[in-house]
């Protein structure tokens, strides 16, 4: 393809992007406000519930202003004023970051790649900025310049995943890539090592983590069932509702993940001012009517909760393991005890950091009052995780280290 036709390839590929994630939302509640509203509302209130919920999945914060009766059905101090809403249902997130990889590799198959990154990525500020300019209103009104910049930096991430995937092995590369390994290059050979060694652990040892959390999330749901649909027959949302409210837990899915993974590290997370879900223990003031938050773990339910303090430790020695015996051969006679300490610290400082991102990404306010405060601590998800990684990590490449004479 020539440049115009691969920069309007590119900017198609920006407009279905935005499109499926707005249309996430937007079709149930289509769907609701035909069959269970009779038409009777205006759609624009729809409309502007789909973007914002959108908006909101990137990080963007909302302040809502609600009105006195249903301020006051809440329950809640301060739901009469204005209160902004920061936390991000990272399902929506999670979304644009896929479509962004399939659009990434599909723009990096044709032969002007950055030229179809540019335009992708601008195409996509621009309609953020339509999509946010046309449900600003006094009772719901999101950040402008957020919802420009988060929703395209999110997908902007997609599209660089994506394109440098597809990267065909035989293709020129672009200027900036030949920086980056140019400045690479330009390390010590052990050096260079030991930063891929630790990466790799760091990762690895995360990932494990939230696969561990995904895996414990996914057993409460099935321990806990019947409180989650006796919550749902509280809510009297009927069928088409009750299909919308699940859409949106479904939306807030992967924050339970990073929640349950701070909780294995030790941290735990809040749900609402003054409490706290953590291995020692389990403190809960009012909290909303949502599903399924009837999976959190009540009271004293979880006697030998401390246990799961050794996921994060267990993984970050297993994977130091299936990560020493490559550093090793990469090291030759270079390796040393030095030099794997300083590989395990360093998976540990990753592990602790790609953690803390995702604690800091799934926390925020949801809420007037005590729920200001929802989810996790970053700094001490990160601090905990980056010790107790580091320290199996280094632990698992020193137990392998062959003697020497």
């Amino acid at each position: 393809m020539n440049r115009p036709l691969t920069a309007l390839f590119s900017a198609l590929e920006a407009v279905l992007v935005a499109a499926i994630g707005v249309a996430i939302p937007l079709v149930p509640l289509t769907v609701l406000w035909a069959f269970q509203y009779g038409l009777q509302v205006d759609f624009i209130v729809f409309w502007r519930t789909a973007v914002d919920l959108w908006l909101l999945g990137s990080g963007v914060d909302i302040q809502l202003t609600l009105d006195p009766v249903m301020a006051s059905g809440l329950g809640f101090d301060g739901a009469g004023t204005p209160f902004i809403v920061t936390i991000a249902p990272l399902g929506f997130a999670l979304v644009t970051v896929l479509l962004g990889v399939r659009a990434g590799r599909r723009i990096g198959e044709t032969p002007h790649r950055l030229l179809g990154m540019a335009v992708s990525v601008a195409a996509f500020a621009v309609i953020s900025l339509g999509l946010t300019l046309s449900v600003l209103l006094p009772a719901a009104r999101p950040s402008i310049w957020q919802g420009t910049l988060l929703p395209t930096l999110v997908f902007a991430l997609g599209i660089v995943i994506g394109s440098d995937i597809m990267r065909p092995p035989t293709a020129a590369a672009d200027v900036l890539g030949d920086s980056a390994r140019g400045i690479v290059r330009g390390w010590r050979p052990d050096v260079r090592t030991i930063i891929v060694a630790g990466l790799r652990g760091g990762v690895g040892s995360a990932s494990v983590v939230i696969a561990a959390s995904a895996l414990a999330v996914a057993v409460l749901f099935l321990a806990n069932y019947a409180a989650i649909i006796s919550l749902y027959e509280g809510v009297h949302a009927g069928v088409l509702g009750g299909i919308a409210l699940t859409i949106g837990q479904l939306a807030v899915l992967p924050n339970l993940v990073i929640w349950g993974a701070s909780w294995f590290i030790g941290p735990g997370f809040a749900m609402g001012a003054g409490s706290s879900v953590t291995p020692l223990g389990t403190t809960l003031g009012p909290i909303p009517a949502i599903p399924v938050l009837g999976a959190l773990p009540a009271p004293g339910a979880l006697g030998w909760g401390f246990l799961g303090l050794l996921v994060p430790v267990l993984a970050g020695f297993f994977i130091a393991l299936v990560v020493r015996p490559r550093l090793a051969r990469e090291l030759g006679p270079r390796a040393s005890v030095s030099s794997f300490i300083a590989a395990g610290l360093a998976s540990g400082a990753v592990g602790g950091v790609l953690l803390a991102l995702l604690a800091w990404a799934s926390a925020g306010s949801a809420g007037p009052g005590r729920l200001v405060d929802v989810g996790p601590s970053p700094w001490l998800v990160g601090g905990f995780a980056a010790l107790e990684i580091g320290v199996a990590a280094v632990i698992g490449l020193l137990a392998g280290r062959p003697s020497r004479r």
